[in-house]
């Protein structure tokens, strides 16, 4: 049978994923990327009233929001976006978002290599 034990090699169950708290208001579910995949996708979800920080990596990192509102900031723009938007952060780009609203801003991730410091992270809350 070619299943990792009882899990699927192929579906994703994210409530049984591994959750890590990167800062105060926001949660990254890793869902990819812990099995020696090359890419690594994540639910990233910032509190309402939370900010994630300008930052940058040396990750590309494409995605989707997934559920409310933020201001979200790549490179030297800055939009309003929204479930159904969808972005692209080159490697070594300054971002950040600012969730709006009453509902958390949930953003679908995939980072192009795998984000060792969230693998790490990962380890570290066994």
């Amino acid at each position: 049978m070619n299943e990792k034990i009882g899990k699927s090699l192929y579906f994703i169950n994210p409530t049984k994923a591994p959750k890590i708290v990167q800062m105060k208001g926001l949660e990254t579910t890793i869902l990819t990327g812990l099995h020696g995949e090359k890419m690594m996708m994540v639910l990233n979800v910032t509190s309402p009233g939370h900010n994630v920080p300008l930052h940058s990596h040396p990750h590309e990192q494409i995605g989707m929001v997934y559920g409310g509102e933020a201001k979200l900031r790549i490179g030297d723009e800055e939009r309003v976006v929204k479930k159904g938007d969808f972005y692209c952060i080159p490697a070594n780009v300054p971002h950040s978002d600012t969730a709006i609203g009453d509902e958390p801003f949930i953003m679908l991730d995939v980072f192009y290599p795998v984000r060792e410091d969230f693998i790490e992270k990962c380890k570290q809350r066994r």
